[in-house]
């Protein structure tokens, strides 16, 4: 069996839980054709680049798939009958990465609260004490 990242879009309007409905309905299908799934990941509802079929907003997963080519066939054929599904990707992969993908990690990143080492420096803060001062021409 081929190794597979999953990844679908689903619309702004449907809730968490519906959400979770899908991600167990095609688990099921790739189950019933002999697959495994791995990991599976929620990155939750994030803005889009640009309007699909009149939304702004989605909700992403991510599966880790371990599954024959006509169990995936299959899956990206109900996704194309499905109207909640704006877009799917599936990328045959040559080994599962371990551990949270870049998605995840960004939100474990951002979560951490910044030290102020962390903040780059802005030009205005800076000590100009070294530029020569031009004298102004409006004061008396």
């Amino acid at each position: 069996m081929a190794l597979y990242e999953h990844i679908f879009l689903a619309r702004q309007d449907v809730s968490g839980q519906q959400v979770d409905a899908l991600i167990e309905q095609y688990k099921g299908v790739i189950e019933s054709f002999g697959g495994k799934v791995g990991r599976i990941e929620n990155w939750g509802l994030k803005s889009l680049t640009y309007r699909i079929k009149k939304n702004r907003k989605a909700h992403y997963a991510l599966m880790d798939i371990d599954a024959p080519a006509a169990a995936i066939h299959e899956v990206e054929r109900q996704m194309r009958i499905n109207e909640d599904i704006l877009r799917y990707m599936t990328i045959a992969v040559e080994a599962h990465e371990e551990g949270p993908s870049a998605m995840m990690q960004k939100r474990d990143r951002d979560d951490r609260p910044r030290r102020d080492g962390d903040r780059p420096e802005r030009g205005f803060d800076r000590d100009r004490s070294d530029r020569p001062r031009r004298p102004r021409e409006d004061r008396a």
